[in-house]
């Protein structure tokens, strides 16, 4: 059976002979999509143990994941979706977002004392970033401090506020259990999420544009204020070794394990992947190349039977 899962939001432009002429904002498209969630209709047309790829499922170490089909909502394959587990480093895809909606790009962000706390963090106190730079140094090298600057920087002074804002956003993409305590997913046993909703984050996130140029580059150079510029390589190593990979983002805590949020297009087939405290820093991207093979097969082989 088809659902709509969360609040499908829309504005009424006028009625007219009776009807009802609806529009939706960008945002609310987005939405939308994001809110198509399908857990049953590749299990009615395809035999999932058939395909190749399923036999190697069973052996993965990672404690949850969702995989889904972008263009339906089709859930493909999932363990413990909906286990509420730490997510590491992936909460700043949510920091990201939101300095994308909410931020001006070309805003100055200096390093000060209450955001330098030089845990994976390449940044330096007194250093100066623009905020789309940034946001450049966080999401590809996962930069801790740089998160918490974002984050100083649109709560205006205040994380707090911003924290808040985060779970706003969360609420209204209809992230039911998330919830979020800090910007970069340092271990907090408040800030915490399931692979389920960090699928619906991501499929909202890569549906805008600079957020999507941001997690699919493989290097950046990072210039800093004064004119100095930093080098920056992504940690997601999908982007490199996974063919059609186009994000997103890795984590790693010892309280969340070792974790990836990706996708892949291949063949007009688009993707989403989130999994959760797998066993090591290389079976994570091991992990997801597996399930992401498996689920380009299933497609196919629904394509077929379509």
């Amino acid at each position: 059976m088809m659902c709509l899962v969360g609040v499908l939001l829309a504005s009424c432009k006028g009625c007219e002979g009776g009807e009802v002429a609806m529009a939706l904002s960008p945002e609310e498209l987005r939405l939308q999509r994001i809110a198509l969630i399908d857990s049953t209709t590749i299990q009615t047309l395809v035999r999932l143990d058939s395909i190749e790829g399923y036999d190697r499922l069973e052996d993965l170490s990672a404690e949850a994941w969702m995989l889904v089909d972008d263009s339906t909502g089709m859930v493909i394959s999932q363990k413990n979706a909906n286990r509420q587990l730490c997510m590491a480093s992936i909460t700043k895809m949510m920091t990201c977002l939101l300095a994308i909606e909410r931020g001006n790009p070309m805003d100055t962000l200096y390093i000060t004392e209450d955001v330098f706390i030089a845990k994976d963090s390449r940044v330096r106190l007194g250093e100066g970033y623009r905020l789309d730079h940034l946001m450049y140094e966080m999401m590809l090298t996962s930069d801790n401090d740089a998160a918490y600057a974002i984050a100083k920087h649109l709560g205006e002074g205040d994380t707090l506020r911003f924290y808040d804002m985060m779970n706003q956003k969360a609420v209204y993409l209809g992230m039911d259990s998330t919830h979020f305590a800090n910007p970069n997913g340092m271990p907090n046993i408040h800030n915490y999420s399931t692979a389920s909703d960090l699928v619906r984050l991501s499929r909202y996130c890569m549906r805008d544009s600079t957020f999507a140029q941001i997690v699919g580059t493989i290097e950046q150079s990072v210039p800093l204020a004064d004119g100095r510029h930093m080098d920056c390589v992504n940690t997601n190593q999908l982007l490199k070794t996974y063919e059609g990979c186009i994000g997103i983002k890795t984590g790693f805590t010892r309280q969340a394990g070792n974790c990836l949020a990706s996708s892949a297009t291949r063949d007009g087939v688009t993707l989403y992947l989130v999994l959760l405290n797998s066993r090591s820093m290389s079976s994570r991207f091991k992990e997801s190349a597996i399930l992401l093979d498996y689920g380009f097969n299933v497609m196919k082989a629904y394509k077929e039977k379509e």
